[in-house]
């Protein structure tokens, strides 16, 4: 059996995205017939749910956590990011030493400083990272056998830096169809989570990250040019996060729910009337680089899409699957939640568009595709 060991300098579980892929990806590999090994840093962590149970991933691999100091507790902000990363992946060194493995899998770039024959996987190109130094950049491509990204975006801007075309696999993000396409009615989702249903619902998942890229900001402004018949419902964020939206946006239109269970996040989907992904342009990670887990997740929920009109989202949706919208644009955003909401037949239309295309899209697929890229 083919033992593979996945490396991540990550809180599990987290919040965030990085921790679904994360074990998504390991429980796919285990799937896969191989044998896996997830290693993380110890740190502390306010979430005391078991991982597996978090996520709702099957024990297919194992966790081992290695001890280091955890800076980012102490609130050193960047620099203990840093430093914390440089301890750990030191005491990984240290710890592959006494480990036999096939692969060496990882999605940290300065992991190829201290580690031979990686698997490398990149989510951006983002300023944090071309900062290092040129020839530190080569030394770690070079390290790493294959290098796994999001978009062709990515992959072009490493050839164009050097890096061979033949050693980068395009690969975009995933879903997991059994927990995501669940048999569950709007109105069965809405007496489940207690949500009314006598309004149209403008769903938005994921961490809220105000005025970033994400496009957040645009969609509480739409919500300014509906009325009550209209919930838009945002669910993701942190305390402060909803603290100042609170502050900001005073819609009674709006509802804000903090961090769910990943569990649960199938219900919300299928509780929407639209569900919207309203990436900012002029960010980089947004037109070039993401791959978003929720995109997905929403492809596989069959409730109507409604995205910005970027390059990263036409890499996966056309207009069979979703609706565009201009970017930025908070007026052209509500004219097509109008335009959705006022043809049902389009909606249902793209809905299984998109849910029949994301069947492409599973974990299964993706950890397939990386074993079979890493080991030729």
């Amino acid at each position: 059996m083919k033992k593979l060991i996945y490396i991540a300098n990550a809180r599990i579980p987290t919040e965030k995205a990085h921790g679904i892929q994360i074990m998504k990806m390991c429980e796919a590999f285990g799937v896969q017939g191989i044998e896996v090994e997830l290693v993380l840093p110890r740190r502390l962590n306010s979430i005391r749910e078991n991982q597996f149970d978090y996520y709702g991933v099957k024990k297919t691999f194992k966790i081992t956590k290695l001890p280091t100091l955890d800076f980012i507790a102490l609130g050193l902000g960047q620099f203990g990011f840093f430093a914390e990363t440089l301890i750990f992946l030191i005491a990984s060194k240290i710890y592959l030493l006494f480990k036999n493995y096939d692969i060496l899998y990882t999605r940290e770039l300065l992991a190829g400083l201290f580690l031979k024959d990686i698997v490398l996987e990149i989510h951006s190109l983002p300023s944090s990272e071309t900062s290092l130094p040129n020839f530190l950049l080569q030394k770690i491509w070079q390290k790493a056998k294959a290098i796994l990204v999001l978009t062709s975006f990515i992959k072009n801007e490493l050839v164009a830096r050097g890096v061979p075309a033949d050693k980068i696999l395009v690969l975009p993000d995933a879903v997991d169809l059994e927990k995501f396409d669940i048999k569950i009615s709007k109105e069965e989702a809405r007496r489940k989570l207690n949500l009314p249903q006598d309004k149209k619902i403008i769903l938005y998942t994921g961490s809220f990250y105000l005025y970033d890229w994400k496009g957040v900001d645009v969609l509480l402004k739409t919500a300014e040019e509906f009325g009550t018949d209209f919930l838009f419902l945002l669910v993701g964020g942190s305390e402060n996060e909803i603290k100042e939206i609170k502050n900001k946006f005073k819609a009674e239109n709006i509802l804000l729910i903090g961090h769910k269970p990943y569990a649960e996040i199938p219900y919300y989907l299928k509780s929407a009337d639209v569900l919207v992904l309203p990436n900012k342009s002029g960010h980089a990670m947004s037109e070039l680089y993401s791959s978003p887990l929720k995109l997905f997740e929403y492809m596989a929920s069959g409730r109507p899409i409604i995205a910005s009109d970027l390059p990263s989202l036409r890499k996966i949706l056309t207009e069979k699957e979703a609706m565009f919208f201009k970017p930025d644009d908070s007026t052209d955003l509500a004219l097509k939640i109008k335009e959705i909401v006022a043809n049902p037949n389009l909606a249902d239309q793209i809905s299984q568009n998109a849910r029949q295309k994301v069947q492409n899209y599973t974990w299964s697929n993706r950890a397939q595709r990386a074993i079979e890229f890493a080991m030729k």
